[in-house]
């Protein structure tokens, strides 16, 4: 019998995790998992699946996201019993103005002959908004997508991990140093263990730069901070209420009993600093109280969430083998939108290490521009 080809996947964020998942799978792997858990932007976040109506005119991170929206059913399928943590649930988007919805729902309609996994599309009055979401008090229309869904990401991933345990893989919970070994081969170091592998995968998000330093790469990426205010609203029942999406940065996503996240923040310049800014948390708040309920207060939040989000410089996703590092694969830069598309990301990662062709053409996610050796 053949050796087993030695994996490791470094990150276990949702690009890592689903890959994770889907190489322990794989009967010639054998796979080990390493993750120090500090910072991750996906155990953060509470997601919302809606890349539809976005009017980026980047049509290459529109694919990947209308495909990465599109891979979800797939992934919840074979995981089983997914309410804990995604729930097709629709969503209400709200403008100030309605001719701005108008322009939504035309864009909409045109996107679903490719993408019809977005459902149906329909302005509702503040009446009709009420009916579903019983604490809404203000007058304005939203448009609503009834195939938007809602994912908690912290929750996915660990339904992801302990079944690539179940499978056999190996989690680490430490930081890990790679190096170059002979024959393209690397060296993990993790505290005071050291392993050797033939094929890495990473996955460490806005730390990939830092990972591949030390092999002589720079790397074009960037933190920004996010942060998140978790409500509970006793008796409310909140299970099937749509996504919350209002003018801005925020959203408000309901999960089960009375629970909502409310965020995030979009914040540059902070580097990897972790530290609650209740600050901004509370102005969060305040603005959702304005334009969405009153019933929604600072006394209802039982805990903070704060992650690290990775860009690039023109906010353009990558992933694929890094360049003269053969067998080192690596994926970043999906800044907010990583919930939607990690998944598939992570999917096609394990089809690139298993030599199998890739769902979506790479050269439109070229690594090579945005990790570079320092002497280039």
């Amino acid at each position: 019998m053949p050796d087993k080809k030695r994996v490791a996947v470094i990150g276990s964020g949702i690009i890592g995790a689903t890959t994770a998942y889907y190489l322990s799978k794989e009967k010639n792997i054998e796979l080990i998992i390493y993750d120090e858990g500090i910072g991750q932007a996906t155990s953060a976040a509470a997601g919302i699946i809606n890349p539809w109506l976005s009017k980026r005119r980047n049509k290459k991170w529109y694919s990947l996201v209308r495909e990465g929206a599109a891979f979800y059913p797939t992934l919840m399928t074979e995981l089983g019993e997914t309410s804990s943590f995604y729930k097709k649930t629709g969503a209400l988007l709200f403008k100030k103005k309605e001719k701005a919805l108008s322009e939504l729902k035309e864009i909409g309609e045109k996107r679903r002959k490719q993408a019809p996994e977005i459902g149906e599309l329909r302005i509702l009055q503040a009446e009709a908004i009420k009916e579903m979401i019983p604490i809404y008090d203000k007058s304005q229309p939203a448009l609503y997508v009834s195939g938007a869904a809602r994912v908690d990401g912290k929750a996915l991933v660990q339904k992801l991990i302990k079944i690539a345990q179940k499978n056999g893989a190996q989690f680490v919970p430490k930081k890990a140093f790679i190096q170059r070994a002979e024959k393209d081969k690397y060296i993990v170091t993790a505290t005071s263990s050291q392993e050797t592998f033939d094929v890495i995968v990473l996955a460490t998000g806005a730390w990939l730069g830092q990972t591949l330093d030390p092999l002589g790469y720079s790397t074009d990426i960037r933190p920004q901070k996010g942060q998140l205010a978790q409500l509970q609203i006793p008796f409310l029942q909140t299970a099937e209420w749509p996504v919350i999406i209002p003018e801005g940065e925020k959203d408000i996503i309901p999960f089960e009993e009375g629970m909502l996240y409310i965020g995030a923040t979009h914040e540059n310049e902070q580097g990897f600093d972790l530290l609650i800014d209740s600050t901004k948390l509370k102005s969060m708040i305040r603005e959702s109280q304005e334009e969405f309920s009153s019933q929604l207060d600072e006394d209802q939040v039982i805990q903070h969430k704060v992650g690290t989000r990775a860009y690039t410089s023109d906010f353009s996703p990558f992933f694929g083998e890094i360049p003269l590092a053969p067998n080192l694969f690596a994926a970043s830069g999906m800044g907010s939108t990583g919930l939607t598309a990690g998944p598939l990301v992570g999917f096609i990662l394990a089809q690139l290490v298993t030599g199998k062709e890739s769902l979506l053409p790479l050269e439109d996610y070229p690594i090579e521009n945005y990790v570079k050796r320092k002497n280039e």
